[in-house]
Parts: structure tokens; sequence; C-alpha cells
């Protein structure tokens, strides 16, 4: 009968030095649901209470297509990007 020994897996040197990320963030809510009727979410505080969470924009970007501008009809890279935002 043959006995075997596990061998040691090493562990790469870069694993040993993370640690968790620290806690940067918090939110200004403890839960947050989706209203059925208005199907938006609503943000609750520890309390129940409605959190106002601000209100969001819209925006709209445009893009023009690449034109073909040399003799080898491949298309260059210059074109125009532009954007709206209220």
């Amino acid at each position: 009968m043959q006995t075997t020994t596990a061998t040691p897996v090493r562990v790469p040197w870069g694993i040993t030095r993370m640690r968790p990320y620290p806690n940067t963030y918090q939110p200004g809510y403890a839960t947050a649901e989706l209203d059925h009727v208005s199907q938006t979410t609503v943000f609750r505080d520890t309390r129940g209470g409605v959190v106002e969470m601000g209100k969001h924009g819209t925006s709209k970007g445009t893009e023009t297509q690449p034109q073909s501008t040399n003799q080898d009809s491949r298309n260059d890279t210059d074109h125009d990007q532009d954007s709206e935002q209220d």
C-alpha cells in the first residue's frame, strides 16, 4: 500500500496582502422597494419614512458617422459628438 502526502498549495504573493475594502459610502436610506403603481423605487429610512433622493435629469447624445475623406476609401477617425442635458 502506497501512502501519499498532500502537496501544499502555493498562494500567490499578492493574495497574501489583500484585505477587504473599507466601507466608504453610506447610503442615505435603509431599504429600497418598488412602488407597484408608479413602477419607481421608493427609498425608506430606518423608521420607514420615505427619503427623497432628488431629481434626475435626462440627456441626449448625438454622433456623426465617420466619412471617407482619404483616397483609399477607409473611414477616418474624424467625427463629432454632441450632448444635451437638462
